[in-house]
């Protein structure tokens, strides 16, 4: 009792015979008080030797091991308008299972027969193909005929001009004979002559001597007449040897630039074919889009756009979706101090929010309510939080995480390092040092190895 009366209680009273008092003001309790603080203060130093987990704290949430687990969107490749839906939120969808039906926005995919027509259209060209093809084959055919053809005339234009050469030999052989007969016929004229002078022949013998002189000149005159034809019948079939060649050259020059076009327009068809080949598959494709199916066996969580004739840009999420099986994990983030004493396969204890759970932090095999889980990958660049991001799965040594689990729920984490004494962490607490560094053995033991 405060005396902050100036009647003090026990001037007038004498507090000493009552019970209490007695027991109070008496030797013994001085001794029992003596014991119990030796007993506490025994008690509290074998504390102190007690072993002490050093451990890394963190703050964290469930997500999946794999991120093709983790929860997504889904989207519409193309713009559209909702025309039905198939599903409710909650509700269990397997893969390929319709979840809502679209309608397009763009005038140029309104036609409901663009896939039909469009088919009609590629097997039009592709029949102009085949006609190009055969067009092609035929120019093919005239250009041989044209060979061939042109062949057979230069063979008959040789042998003509062979002809006309043998032909002035014969001229060449039959103009000598002519000169030859001419100049007998001059001799013997001359002779005729001369022995008419001296009177041993007679004029009538120089008159028949003269008229075969002028026979024998004329037959001269027409051999080179003919030999001069013949060398004119050479001529002119050398002229037609080289007509031929220009006359089915050029025939055939045609018929290839022919040809040639032919082959143009089919490549270019064949190019349009493809052209619509690929149109026509677009089309296909982006008549199968308009039916937004489930990417993987899951449950649908939100719809994002609701409603029915509501409509949207290629790209805009429409209805968020969660895989059905998962594999869960635990995403945490530690200090950067902390972050030396973490390495992949490091053992964490997990308390899952929700769940109940007792927890001893320094002794972490007396605590009820924490799972195992292993560090599987730690983040290489800090976050916008200012710490690390570090990845846990559960340990397959440990009892299997609680299936009610779900991801995107909070965990509290405890990453299990070396054992100290209960004083040696009070005193690097009270300084503020981070926990021991050290490696683990099986990484040392491979070091030394």
């Amino acid at each position: 009792m405060l005396n902050i009366s100036h009647n003090q209680l026990h001037k007038s009273v004498d507090i000493t015979d009552s019970k209490s008092g007695k027991r109070v003001f008496h030797g013994r309790y001085y001794k029992y008080f003596n014991r119990f603080l030796a007993a506490f203060a025994i008690v509290g130093f074998i504390i102190l030797l007690l072993p002490w987990t050093q451990n890394i704290t963190g703050k964290g949430n469930v997500t999946t091991l794999t991120p093709d687990q983790r929860p997504q969107t889904i989207q519409s490749p193309i713009p559209g308008r909702i025309e039905q839906w198939f599903v409710r939120e909650g509700d269990f969808v397997a893969k390929g299972d319709t979840i809502m039906k679209i309608s397009e926005i763009k005038s140029e995919y309104f036609d409901p027969n663009l896939v039909a027509r469009t088919g009609q259209q590629r097997d039009a060209k592709a029949q102009s193909v085949g006609s190009y093809e055969e067009k092609v084959k035929a120019l093919n055919r005239q250009i041989g005929a044209l060979g061939s053809d042109r062949g057979l005339k230069l063979e008959q234009a040789k042998n003509k001009l062979l002809q006309s050469k043998l032909k002035v030999q014969s001229d060449s052989i039959d103009f000598e004979a002519a000169k030859t007969n001419k100049e007998i016929a001059q001799r013997q004229f001359d002779r005729t002559v001369t022995l008419q002078e001296e009177g041993f022949k007679a004029t009538k013998d120089v008159e028949d001597k003269r008229l075969k002189l002028q026979e024998t000149e004329a037959k001269l005159i027409s051999q080179e007449n003919k030999l001069l034809a013949s060398k004119n019948e050479i001529l002119n079939a050398q002229f037609e040897i080289s007509r031929v060649n220009a006359t089915y050259t050029d025939k055939i020059s045609k018929a290839q630039s022919d040809k040639f076009t032919a082959q143009s327009s089919q490549f270019d068809t064949e190019a349009q074919v493809s052209k619509l080949d690929n149109q026509y598959s677009n089309y296909q494709m982006r008549n199968s889009l308009q039916f937004v199916t489930a990417p993987y066996d899951g449950y649908i969580n939100r719809a994002i756009r609701g409603g029915v004739g509501q409509t949207f840009k290629e790209g805009e999420a429409l209805v968020g979706i969660m895989p059905a099986m998962i594999d869960l994990a635990v995403e945490t983030y530690v200090k950067p101090i902390d972050l030396p004493l973490l390495y992949v396969g490091a053992k964490v204890r997990v308390q899952f929010d929700g769940w109940p759970a007792i927890i001893f932090s320094g002794w972490p095999n007396v605590s009820y309510g924490t799972y195992g889980a292993k560090v599987v990958a730690i983040e290489n660049f800090i976050s916008t939080n200012g710490k690390f991001r570090v990845l846990l799965a559960p340990d397959e040594n440990e009892e299997a995480w609680p299936k009610e689990i779900r991801a995107g729920s909070g965990a509290f984490t405890m990453a299990l390092l070396e054992d100290v004494p209960i004083w040696y962490e009070l005193w690097r607490q009270l300084n503020g040092f981070p926990p021991n560094y050290y490696k683990p053995e099986s990484e040392a033991n491979t070091k030394n190895k």
